[in-house]
């Protein structure tokens, strides 16, 4: 079982059912299933929040809700607040990516809640009180509110990555052996001289060119005037060539 099996993520005095439907997405596509609501103010339908949760509405129907945050949070291990506010019980405040491993571990012993607070205020004093731990997600100062779902995702995101799930794409196959490499600066060279690219005596000057791209990549402006120079080239070659 996955240490994200674990994960609580608790929204705490939710105004929008929209944000409730937005986080469900969030906690969907980083492995998270279990989603609480604490004392929810809601103001609209779940029209909303079913629409904006899109492929994760099963998350959004098999929600827990619960009367008090206190009751929310009962059965947890460790409670990790998020909050954007400065403040003297706030000054512990760490990044989500910081804390992630450790609130991982402790998530293989028990439930973690990862709670959210109101869309207009965030967490009460009282709240933050009952939190083990605090996190903060790293933004600019000149704007240092977040959407609930927004927060939901990056939080997620950064416990997701933590666990080393993630396996990203690699290329299929080998690296090509030093002789394969050879071979094509040969051929290439040859094509070029066939299309009258270079001249033979040239070889040596171009080529040293070709060997930096290939190794390499296009990273310059004249890699990339090298290349279309060859594209251009062979294109006027075919046309030179058909005309005949």
């Amino acid at each position: 079982m996955s240490a994200l099996d674990n994960i609580r993520v608790v929204l705490v005095g939710t105004l929008y059912t929209g944000n409730v439907g937005s986080a469900c997405r969030a906690m969907a596509n980083m492995g998270i299933r279990h989603l609480r609501l604490a004392a929810p103010n809601l103001q609209n339908s779940w029209d909303e929040g079913e629409r904006l949760a899109v492929h994760a509405t099963d998350i959004l129907s098999s929600r827990e809700e619960f009367a008090t945050f206190e009751e929310a949070v009962a059965d947890c291990v460790a409670v990790v607040g998020t909050t954007a506010r400065e403040g003297l019980y706030r000054q512990h405040v760490k990044a989500p990516r910081d804390c992630a491993p450790d609130i991982l571990a402790l998530a293989e012993t028990g439930p973690v809640a990862l709670v959210f607070g109101r869309e207009d205020k965030g967490l009460l004093n009282e709240e933050i009180a009952q939190c083990t731990h605090l996190i903060r997600i790293p933004v600019s100062e000149g704007y240092t509110s977040i959407n609930l779902a927004q927060a939901v995702l990056v939080t997620c995101y950064e416990f997701f990555t933590a666990t080393g799930e993630y396996k990203p794409p690699h290329e299929k196959a080998p690296p090509a052996p030093q002789a394969q490499k050879m071979q094509l600066m040969k051929n290439w060279a040859e094509m070029l001289i066939e299309i009258g690219f270079m001249k033979p005596e040239q070889t040596e000057h171009f080529m040293q060119g070709f060997h930096r791209v290939f190794s390499r990549g296009v990273f310059t402006r004249d890699d990339a005037a090298l290349l279309l120079g060859v594209a251009r080239q062979a294109i006027w070659a075919k046309k030179s060539a058909a005309g005949n």
